[in-house]
């Protein structure tokens, strides 16, 4: 076993949490699994044998992913918030996670297929609604309120007015 971090995320999954793992780190840079752990005997999610806790990190953050069966579901309470650079890199996010069994929200964010929030937000975006200008910032805003997937050049047109 690898060396816990002092501080992990533990994310439950009802199943899947290997899958979501490898998912993860094919998707997102600096992301990786660093190891699998089954279950030494049968326990109340599970039996003997079955995937119970993977390690893995996620663009730098290390989490355990817990197979701990349907008693609790992900909800927007907690999300892993993406900053982007560019439209493409919006865009690459955004569609890996909607398109792999996930489903669009509203105002950048975004659920994977295991139910786990995202909020793809674009660096321009959090510029924009955080400008010292309050009209600049309420015409970002308000442009964002009215997106799912956050468009780059339509909350630029807003800043401009």
């Amino acid at each position: 076993m690898s060396t816990p971090s002092k501080n992990t995320i533990c994310l439950w999954y009802d199943g899947g949490a290997e899958e979501a793992a490898r998912f993860y780190a094919e998707t997102f840079p600096d992301s990786s699994v660093q190891a699998v752990h089954r279950a030494p005997a049968d326990n109340p999610s599970g039996k003997e044998g079955d995937v119970l806790t993977v390690e893995f990190t996620v663009m730098g953050i290390p989490c355990l992913g817990l197979n701990g069966g349907p008693a609790f579901k992900q909800s927007e309470a907690f999300s892993f918030q993406v900053a982007t650079n560019d439209q493409a890199e919006t865009d690459r996010y955004w569609n890996a996670i909607v398109g792999n069994g996930g489903e669009e929200s509203m105002c950048g964010w975004c659920k994977d297929k295991w139910g786990l929030s995202w909020q793809i937000t674009p660096v321009a975006l959090t510029k924009a609604v955080t400008n010292p200008d309050p009209a600049v910032a309420k015409r970002a805003f308000e442009a964002t309120m009215e997106m799912r997937k956050i468009d780059i050049a339509t909350i630029e047109a807003a800043c401009r007015g």
